[in-house]
């Protein structure tokens, strides 16, 4: 962050939301029909279609959603890029990105604004997040430092009762991918906000590791709340998550890991990790999760040149 110099920004700075559609055009517009109360005003609504079967212009525009603008994703969006796409077409000095089934609180924009015009090495800013479906438990609270022999990563607060506990503002070590405002130089800094095979799973632990190195602060900001639909806490692992997760698991590892925490997370990976997860699916019968597993194992293999130490991903 050599030469960084914090400019002020206007009072009431330019907010891009910007959220991806897939197929999902009901949620899509309940989502935007939560950001209809928002106090903050300043802000645009890019609603980024990914390819849907169907066109979601028609029925968002009947939704008389304020400042929204619906984006068609070209082919490059579509090959994993969308949400670098989508920032490309943003106009604001703040962007939020933020999942679709999710509902905004009035004054989320202006809670998650503010403490940037205070701290210029703010680089990122994610809410409390709760559960739609159980308001009362927490699903995100900030991150905990990742694990370097697993290389896994835990939510502070995940499925805990919101009883208070969390509600003083905090730095942490990672930014929530379902909700994080960052600052627009921040992501011109980076080039990109997330490289391209990190679309799903690892996304945001990935986005917070580039912040981080460049000097930056995370923040988790409760007094911004949103509230989450995704079911995930209580889903069961399906194939594709497996792959999914232990790809993206050991490739952010080798993106972001020294060479001694890289050494570390691969020996008890093999020796413990892949033994044990093995014999966890073979003894459930879950042979299409084991061929996932190895699966996703075999995409890194073949993408590690011989100087991994160095952190060179394909």
């Amino acid at each position: 962050m050599q030469g960084k110099q914090y400019i002020s920004v206007k009072a009431t700075p330019l907010i891009s939301i910007i959220t991806l559609n897939w197929n999902q055009t009901d949620i899509t517009c309940q989502f935007l029909e939560s950001t209809k109360k928002l106090n903050y005003k300043n802000y645009e609504i890019l609603v980024c279609d990914i390819g849907s079967a169907v066109d979601p212009t028609l029925q968002i525009m009947r939704g008389n959603y304020p400042n929204t603008r619906v984006l068609k994703a070209d082919a490059y969006a579509r090959s994993g890029n969308d949400i670098n796409w989508a920032v490309s077409q943003a106009k604001g000095d703040f962007i939020l990105l933020i999942n679709n089934n999710t509902e905004v609180t009035e004054n989320v924009l202006d809670d998650l604004l503010v403490p940037f015009l205070s701290d210029s090495f703010l680089g990122a800013a994610s809410p409390k997040i709760r559960s739609y479906h159980r308001p009362g438990i927490i699903q995100y609270a900030g991150y905990k430092r990742t694990n370097i022999i697993t290389g896994k990563n835990s939510i502070i607060g995940e499925r805990k009762e919101d009883r208070g506990q969390f509600d003083k503002p905090a730095y942490t070590h990672g930014a929530y991918s379902g909700a994080m405002m960052l600052k627009k130089s921040v992501i011109e800094e980076n080039n990109d906000v997330l490289i391209q095979n990190f679309f799903i799973y690892f996304d945001d632990s990935e986005v917070s590791a580039r912040i981080l190195k460049k000097g930056y602060r995370i923040l988790y900001q409760p007094k911004a709340v949103v509230y989450s639909k995704d079911a995930a806490i209580t889903d069961k692992k399906s194939a594709i998550k497996v792959y999914y997760t232990t790809r993206n698991r050991i490739l952010f590892m080798r993106r972001n890991a020294g060479t001694i925490q890289l050494f570390v997370f691969f020996t008890v990976f093999i020796l413990l990790g892949i033994p044990l997860t093995s014999l966890k699916f073979l003894a459930k019968r879950q042979f299409a999760h084991l061929q996932s597993y190895f699966k996703a194992i075999y995409w890194n293999f073949k993408r590690m040149r011989f100087t991994w130490w160095k952190q060179q991903c394909l």
